[in-house]
């Protein structure tokens, strides 16, 4: 192909070079010459052409071969560019993101889903006769080298075509100055020569827009369409396209958002030009060219959109290399056993480390292109952080600044004294990047807290948008530490297709994910777990006890006497329903009085609860440290007739060809009893319908079927509430960033009003949005038989009840 170039070349210039040389020497000195000289003239000159001739042959076919510059092997140039990002997908259709190299955020898309505007612009803008050559363009290299070389009309416009724009950014290395640029150019005609010859028009087109940068991390078409106009390629109108394909001159000079007028008026140019070559009508040009240039902007960035939370988790858990207990600190033994679990039993975790591509290299999140299909809903995701942003941002943090206004220990509790509230700061101090960047450069322990003290320009977190201000790194710690945190998850009890994932305020300045990341007590959300023990080793909802305070002792001796904050019916006869009803520890501690701390632990893991939990009577009132997602998966048994549902995050992945390379279906199992099961459905229905949850039906007007539970731990660090429909589980969590930041009086510090308000506000909004298919009057599927679970049953009934609900041992066999 190079060859056929070089041939069009030749006999292109052959006459004009002839014409130019002799006519100039003829006319200056004929007067003089004779013919002989004429002769010798004529044959000299024919001579240097021929030279001229063979050497730019013999230069090209160097070239070629790779003797003179960079020639790309054959398997580049099949394969030109190997680099695309993952995209992350959610169960409606929308990409939430993408993982990629800090500068190769570049997103595959075919030509079959570009726009033709698109092709158009690009065409009548850089290559008018790009269907006719052969990579390069000799009447637009000629007209260059006359008009910009000799002429020096800048506006000219330059030789090189599409394919030859292509080569320069898939093989040319940067020049530092014009001469070296000019050696790059014959380079790159060879290549584009190659290229030609590799690949149709339309992939040359393809290869192109999915390789230039558009600025903002928007590296190819794709993410350039979304970056700039929030919509893809295929769906960019006409002066979208011609907008896009106008930055191609120059990406930064030609930034519509920064120099929007500046971009429009290149914008115009392109469309100027598409009329030219017939594509739009002169009537479409001028319209078009009228209208204001509007974007809808956002960066191509992996802490910006929607959750953003969970496509960390996904980055870290499908990128997790094979545990070995060297890359763990001494204190991380648990986290060490539950990644080992997770390696040998979730399929997602380490998956870029298990599974291997057809070359036998593993999969790479970063580079191949991969397509990661989540079942989050962008809808009920939107509600869930709105609900987030509603709730903390509009009423909780305003009340907790309120109250520790003016307070000497603020953020902290009263509690603390000022060597503790220190001791904290400091230590947190320490994980900071600017503390180790300090250690590194050699500053010593007594020099770093100095420059901790000193004021620096800085820009701190608001729920109000960024402030730019001036305070010392120790003031920053101890400011963003008085922001209250939260967590968030929703899910199908039947799939365990997680809809919604909140792990904290806002991902930018607090990454630390709450969801499945942070472990925090769980309070009285654990009761329904000892209840359900009880209703397995045959208690009933109805049953009666003494409402007194109740003793138990360890395995140490030492008695136990829980309080119960705010007792009502004291020395009454109350009912097990009522005390899960009203959170009464009392009730609680007599169930587990009846019951073993061991036997308990064993129930808390087939409900999926992780990690070692100690077997002690005190864990019946919420002191293990448990993830809202592993709550999440727990809450699903009561929803779900007894049967455990794993959260699943992820359905299938594709490679970059759509081939679908994984998939991923949910982990059941039966943990309780059909039996049970109704008892605690009757029950923790009970709790919104006049328990301690009620104010979700007078507050927030949700007055679907609905069961639920709130939780509050000691000195109300943690404000907890789970809560389920028949086809929707949920639990949120808010408390401090240390367990010391919480609200000093209950009113505010309770689950019931730190935790609840987000579930209420999240309802409401997949009620109101009827295309979810939620429905607020949807009931649960229970058996007439188990309806009243204080009713004696009939001996038909009896007959319908399973053999095997007669005690804990069986459940484990």
């Amino acid at each position: 192909m190079y060859r056929q170039q070089i041939t069009n070349i030749y006999k292109g210039s052959k006459q004009c070079f002839l014409y130019l040389c002799v006519s100039i020497m003829v006319k200056r000195e004929k007067k003089y010459m004779t013919s002989e000289i004429k002769k010798r003239i004529i044959v000299g000159f024919w001579i240097l052409y021929a030279v001229i001739c063979l050497a730019i042959v013999i230069t090209f076919a160097a070239i070629a071969n790779g003797s003179i510059g960079y020639m790309p092997p054959v398997e580049q140039l099949e394969n030109p560019i190997d680099k695309y990002a993952s995209l992350v997908i959610s169960s409606d259709g929308k990409t939430l993101g993408s993982y990629a190299h800090s500068r190769d955020n570049r997103i595959l898309v075919n030509y079959n889903d570009l726009s033709p505007d698109l092709v158009k612009a690009l065409i009548a803008t850089e290559d008018i006769r790009f269907a006719s050559h052969s990579g390069v363009d000799i009447q637009g290299l000629f007209r260059a080298i006359i008009k910009r070389g000799l002429l020096f009309q800048k506006s000219a416009g330059g030789g090189s075509t599409i394919t030859q724009q292509l080569a320069k950014q898939l093989y040319s290395p940067g020049a530092d100055n014009i001469f070296e640029r000019l050696l790059q150019k014959p380079i790159e005609w060879v290549i584009a020569a190659k290229l030609e010859r590799y690949y149709t028009k339309e992939e040359i087109i393809n290869l192109y827009l999915n390789k230039f940068d558009f600025l903002y991390n928007a590296v190819g078409i794709q993410s350039a369409a979304r970056v700039y106009f929030n919509t893809t390629p295929k769906g960019l109108k006409t002066e979208e396209a011609a907008t896009l394909i106008g930055m191609c001159k120059n990406p930064s000079y030609y930034n519509p958002q920064r120099y929007n007028e500046r971009s429009k008026g290149r914008r115009n140019v392109v469309l100027s030009l598409m009329a030219n070559g017939g594509y739009i009508t002169t009537s479409q040009r001028d319209s078009l060219m009228a209208l204001p240039l509007t974007l809808h902007f956002s960066r191509m960035d992996h802490k910006e959109g929607l959750a953003r939370y969970l496509r960390e988790y996904l980055r870290l858990t499908m990128t997790a290399p094979k545990p070995e207990r060297k890359n763990y600190a001494s204190w991380q033994t648990q986290k060490y056993q539950e990644d080992s679990v997770a390696w040998e039993t979730n399929p997602l975790f380490g998956w870029c480390n298990k599974n291997r591509k057809a070359d036998g290299s593993f999969y790479n999140i970063y580079t191949d292109g991969l397509k990661i299909y989540t079942t989050i809903d962008t809808r009920m995701q939107q509600y869930a952080e709105d609900a987030v942003r509603e709730h903390i941002g509009g009423a909780l943090q305003p009340a907790f600044f309120n109250e520790k206004r003016g307070r000497s220990y603020a953020p902290f509790s009263r509690t603390l004294t000022q060597a503790q509230v220190d001791t904290i700061l400091f230590r947190s101090m320490q994980q900071t990047d600017r503390y180790r960047g300090l250690r590194k450069a050699g500053m010593d322990e007594a020099n770093i807290r100095k420059e901790f003290m000193q004021p620096v320009e800085m820009s701190v977190f608001s729920w109000n948008g960024r402030i730019d201000t001036i305070m010392s790194p120790m003031d920053s710690i101890r400011y963003h530490k008085s922001f209250l945190r939260s967590a968030f998850m929703a899910m199908d009890p039947r799939t365990g297709h997680v809809k919604a994932y909140v792990g904290g305020i806002d991902f930018n300045d607090f990454q630390y994910d709450m969801v499945n990341g942070g472990r925090r007590q769980i309070g009285s959300t654990m009761k329904p777990f000892l209840y359900s023990l009880a209703m397995i080793e045959g208690h009933s909802p109805c049953d009666k006890v003494l409402h007194v305070q109740q003793q138990l002792t360890d395995e140490n001796g030492t008695p136990w006497l829980p309080r119960n904050s705010g007792a009502k019916r004291v020395g009454e006869m109350v009912t097990i329903q009522w005390g899960l009803q009203n959170s009464s520890n009392w009730v609680t501690a007599y169930l587990m009085k009846q019951l073993s701390p061991y036997t308990l632990v064993r129930l808390l893991h087939s409900f999926g609860l992780k990690g070692h939990i100690d077997p002690v009577v005190s864990l019946a009132l919420g002191t293990p440290d448990i993830s809202v997602g592993e709550m999440v998966g727990a809450y699903s048994v009561f929803a779900n007739k007894g049967i455990h549902t794993e959260p699943l995050y992820v359905t299938r992945i594709e490679d970059s060809f759509g081939n679908t390379i994984a998939n991923f279906n949910p982990e059941m199992r039966e943990v309780l009893t059909e039996e049970a099961t109704y008892k605690m459905l009757h029950m923790l229905r009970s709790v919104m319908d006049g328990g301690t949850g009620s104010r979700i039906r007078y507050r927030y007007n949700l007055r679907g079927p609905m069961g639920g539970k709130t939780g509050t731990t000691q000195n109300h660090s943690d404000g907890w509430f789970m809560a389920f429909t028949p086809s929707l589980v949920a639990g949120c969590w808010v408390g401090g960033e240390e367990r010391s930041i919480h609200f000093d009086t209950m009113n505010e510090g309770q689950g019931a009003s730190m935790a609840l308000p987000i579930y209420g506000l999240f309802m409401q909004k997949v009620y109101a949005d009827e295309a979810l298919g939620y429905s607020p009057v949807e009931n649960f599927d229970i058996p007439p038989q188990f309806a009243n679970p204080c009713q004696e049953h009939t001996e038909q009934e009896l007959l319908s009840i399973p053999a095997d609900i007669g005690g804990i041992d069986k459940m484990f066999e």
